[in-house]
């Protein structure tokens, strides 16, 4: 059972990294944060320091924040403003947050 949560987690992670793959034209520093985080994720997934639905709630977040950057570029032609760029990063800042207390929290996979 163990296996088939982890395999889940990963799937989901393919499907996201591939979502953020085809985003439209990410800015330099947004791009990197998010390619920092999935690796971050993936890392705690191999290593046991994540546990599948921890993974899962964690793509789901970043799922959202691409969604909603998507969003936010569509409104003003492609591109963010600095206000939307503040926002994204506050966002990527908790969500980066939530990455670190649940890689280090007594959870872990056996």
């Amino acid at each position: 059972m163990g296996r088939t949560r982890l395999s889940i987690a990963v799937g989901t992670m393919v499907v996201v990294l591939g979502a953020a793959a085809t985003t439209a034209r990410a800015e330099g520093p947004i791009q990197q944060r998010k390619e920092n985080q999935q690796r971050r994720i993936a890392q705690g997934v191999a290593s046991g320091q994540l546990t599948a639905g921890e993974a899962t709630r964690l793509e789901r977040r970043e799922a959202a924040l691409n969604h909603e950057e998507r969003a936010m570029r569509r409104a003003n032609g492609g591109t963010l403003t600095p206000g939307d760029r503040a926002v994204i990063n506050n966002q990527q800042n908790r969500l980066s947050g939530g990455i670190y207390r649940l890689k280090h929290n007594a959870r872990h996979r056996p």
